[in-house]
């Protein structure tokens, strides 16, 4: 045989896996960046850090779906394409900016109806 076979190949990344790992540090590097950024300038209050925040979830919700489809393509390729440890490392840490996320939303759903109320 001249060219490489299909089975004969190197072995194919898991994009998913990689991509949901990468999407979920970005994730979770938001909130010390927007605090950090209200603390040091004046043009960012606590308000708007707490609102970005809420990015986190977002970022969270789709590194989960990510590690999802890294999981869906080793169970399709019988593990061949590997990445199963990064699926799960995206996987949590998706999961950690997802509730991050999430409560940060809720801080600023009760500071809402704190100031709206009170």
């Amino acid at each position: 045989m001249d060219g490489l076979t299909r089975s004969s190949s190197s072995r194919a990344r898991n994009d998913a896996a990689r991509a949901s790992v990468l999407l979920a540090l970005v994730g979770l590097a938001i909130p010390p960046i927007a605090f950090l950024a209200a603390r040091k300038l004046d043009e960012v209050s606590l308000l708007q850090a707490t609102t970005a925040t809420c990015a986190s979830a977002v970022l969270g919700l789709a590194a989960i779906l990510l590690a999802r489809r890294g999981f869906r393509n080793i169970e399709r390729t019988l593990g061949r394409t590997g990445g199963e440890g990064t699926a799960r490392v995206g996987r949590l840490l998706g999961t950690i900016s997802l509730i991050l996320g999430l409560t940060a939303a809720l801080a600023l759903g009760f500071y809402g109806l704190l100031n709206f109320f009170g």
